[in-house]
């Protein structure tokens, strides 16, 4: 995963509890511990539509880095800004380099945009990123973090992320069916302060050990590199030769495991993952060890912050923390999974296994 690779930067400076609870229920928790709320509340009519497009306004997307997952947030902007007859007259690659996403703010300020779409790399420095767009007037949306300092409302619309507990919630009830709902587990998390994972991470553990009484966690191994995953594996199958299950907090690591696996020719122990990623999709269609894989609606996430902003720019209130579902995919739905989750087809290799 990409995205949690490159925002270890952050893990440090951010930490917040791993979820909350509602009705004695986990939900998943924003930047700020704030509750999530379903994007799809987040409705625009006709006249809406027409009265944005009225207005002459302007975007610029100013991202952290540009990838598969990231490419699919800026499509669904995009995608969503044309609808509403906004013009999107700049984007930007920082290359994950703090200062020079404050060059592309500074940058595409000359513009004078009404809106910015960002995911900001370093929230706790993030203010002197973004101040100069704050004090425009600019409509600040983010994705995935907050900007430490910002207030919501205020100083930026929302933040549009993730459900990431259902995301733990759904890895779980995948690998428990692969498993028929009984026998070991390792699980592999990510040991560093870092909300995206850990709440996804917690998520699956709480479903386990609340939804499956005759599964137990019999190991547990954090990970802060992926390059380790290989050596963590083979630990935790040494103990625990006949392990029935594995926990990745996502494909990198799972990667090492599925590799681990096929040395010791072992066929039963069935691993979940978290994102898409061709070797692991290919490993899951050919009858490998992998039981599914969990993703993000990403091109929502763009739709619906380009949506937000539209919303402010009517003097509409947004929510603090908007987020998208999770996707269950398994070998029946790899192509509509790819295609749902990032809005695009996935490679040639994984549609030909697919079929």
């Amino acid at each position: 995963m990409l995205r949690t690779l490159k925002l270890l930067a952050l893990s440090s400076a951010i930490a917040i509890p791993s979820f909350a609870f509602a009705d004695n229920h986990p939900q998943t928790m924003g930047p700020n511990g704030e509750a999530p709320t379903p994007v799809a509340s987040l409705q625009l009519s006709e006249a809406d539509v027409a009265k944005v497009a009225e207005g002459g306004y302007t975007a610029a997307l100013v991202w952290h880095e540009l990838y598969d997952w990231s490419n699919a947030v800026a499509q669904g902007a995009k995608d969503e800004f044309s609808r509403l007859g906004i013009e999107v007259i700049a984007e930007t690659n920082a290359g994950f380099d703090t200062a020079r996403q404050k060059s592309d703010v500074e940058t595409v300020m000359a513009n004078n945009p009404t809106i910015i779409v960002s995911l900001p790399i370093d929230p706790p420095t993030a203010s002197g990123v973004y101040g100069i767009a704050r004090d425009a007037g600019v409509k600040l949306v983010f994705i995935d973090n907050a900007v430490k300092g910002f207030t919501h409302g205020t100083d930026y619309v929302t933040v549009v992320s993730a459900d990431l507990f259902q995301i733990g919630n759904k890895a779980a009830h995948t690998l428990a069916t692969a498993m028929g709902k009984q026998g070991t587990v390792g699980y592999m998390f990510h040991d560093a302060d870092f909300p995206v994972t850990n709440q996804r991470d917690n998520a699956f553990k709480w479903t386990i050990e609340n939804d499956y009484p005759d599964m137990e966690i019999v190991v547990e191994s954090g990970m802060t590199d992926p390059a380790n995953a290989e050596d963590i594996a083979r630990a935790m199958l040494s103990r625990n030769p006949d392990l029935g299950g594995i926990y990745t907090p996502w494909a990198e690591p799972a990667l090492g495991v599925l590799s681990v696996l096929r040395q010791d020719g072992n066929d039963h122990t069935k691993v979940v993952t978290i994102d898409l990623n061709e070797p692991v999709a290919l490993d899951m269609l050919k009858g490998g060890n992998t039981a599914g894989i969990i993703a993000d609606e990403a091109y929502s996430i763009g739709v619906y912050a380009a949506r937000s902003a539209a919303l402010s720019l009517l003097e509409r209130s947004v929510d603090p923390f908007l987020v998208v579902d999770a996707l269950a995919i398994g070998r029946d739905n790899i192509v509509e999974g790819w295609n749902k989750s990032l809005n695009m087809a996935p490679p040639e290799t994984v549609v030909n296994a697919a079929n």
